[in-house]
Formats: structure tokens, sequence, C-alpha cells
């Protein structure tokens, strides 16, 4: 029964082809392009309205070299909260409760953060490594401290993206295979764990559009 749970981590084939590449590629099919004329549908005015003040409020905190990150966070954030959406509807599968998808990202955005940084301020990023004040015994510490705090930060961000969205489906899949032993035993106690699965089921859609924003947010914080 444990082995069935995690069955819905494996990537799907079909034929002997993966289908998470279809599963990537999709999200861009369900978004409407832009038209050439003056007067938009409202479907397009709320996607750029959306799109326009997530941009906004992401590029607050940086400066105006950070601000050519933009178009690449903007479709980073709007990627990854379409596949942890699409995840959560029935018999779907969801890419980015894979480690190496996660990983994938987060390695060679955050390595390009580290490289930018060395290349346009080489001495504010190296100063990152050791506060200012520090007692002289204690800077070869310290340097080594901050040196693996910046180097685990790629697989802090794959691992916090993959548990949340793991551990979210888990606990549905569990609830749901309880509700289905229950009901016909004890109908009271299947429904109040039916009312107790709707509201993970909300909690789980918001934790989905979170990690997403978390995801883009910490780069642009390492940025």
């Amino acid at each position: 029964m444990m082995v069935s749970f995690f069955d819905q981590f494996a990537s799907p084939s079909y034929l002997g082809i993966p289908l998470i590449a279809i599963a990537i590629a999709l999200p861009w099919v369900l978004y409407p392009t832009p038209p050439a004329r003056w007067i938009n549908n409202r479907l397009i005015t709320i996607q750029g309205w959306f799109i326009n003040r997530f941009t906004n409020q992401l590029m607050l905190p940086l400066n105006v070299g950070g601000h050519k990150w933009a178009l690449l966070l903007a479709s980073l954030m709007i990627f990854l909260i379409t596949i942890n959406m699409l995840g959560l509807l029935p018999y779907t599968f969801t890419p980015t409760t894979q480690l190496s998808l996660n990983m994938g990202f987060a390695v060679p955005l955050w390595l390009a953060t580290v490289i930018i940084g060395m290349r346009n301020q080489p001495t504010i990023a190296l100063g990152h490594l050791l506060p200012e004040g520090t007692p002289i015994p204690l800077i070869p510490v310290l340097i080594i401290i901050e040196t693996i705090s910046l180097l685990i930060r790629p697989l802090a961000l794959g691992v916090r993206l993959t548990a949340n969205l793991t551990a979210g489906h888990l606990l549905i899949q569990l609830i749901a295979t309880a509700v289905f032993v229950l009901l016909p035993m004890m109908p009271t106690v299947a429904i109040l764990t039916a009312a107790v699965l709707f509201l993970l089921t909300l909690l789980e859609v918001a934790v989905a559009m979170i990690q997403a924003y978390v995801f883009v947010l910490l780069l642009s914080l390492y940025l």
C-alpha cells in the first residue's frame, strides 16, 4: 500500500516515451497570446495586470541593473504556478515533485547570480563571506560557514519546493484513502474527514502558489 502512495510521483510514460516533457510544455499552451489589436479581451487584460503587478513587486528591492532579470523571473513564476496548480487535478502528474527538475532550475539560476555578483561587485560579493567587526580568531571559521551557506542555497531552493509539494500530495492521498475506507463503516466520520480533505485541498492550492512565489523571490534576493 505504501508503495502505491509514491507511485504518483513516478514520471509517467507512454510507449516508452516519458510524458514529463509534455507536462512541462503544457503551461505555455494554456495562456492566450496577446493580439496585435488595440483592445484586448478580459482574459488577456487580467493576465497582463497580474504579470505587471508581480513584476513590480519583485523588482522593488532591486536596483536598475537587476531589472534585466524581470522577464526571466516573471516567466519562471508563471511556469511554476501553472505546473503546481495543474498537478492538483485528478490523474495528473506534477513535474515539480521531482528534485532533479527543481535542482535544474535552482542551480543554474543561483550560479548566475553568484557569477554576476563576482563580476559586477566583487568586493561586496566577497564581503558577504565575512561580517564586519568579526574577531580575528573567528575569521577562518566564519568564512567557512558563510561559504557553506552560499553553496547550500540551491539545494535549499530545490528541496523546499519538492518537499512541500510532495508532502501535500501525500497527505491529500492519505486522507482521501481514509474517506473511502471509512465511508461504508462510519459515514459520519467519513463526512467529517471529507470536510478536512476539502480544507486541505484549499490549503494545498495556496501552498502551490506560495511556494512558486518563494522560489522566485529567494532568487531575486540572491541577485
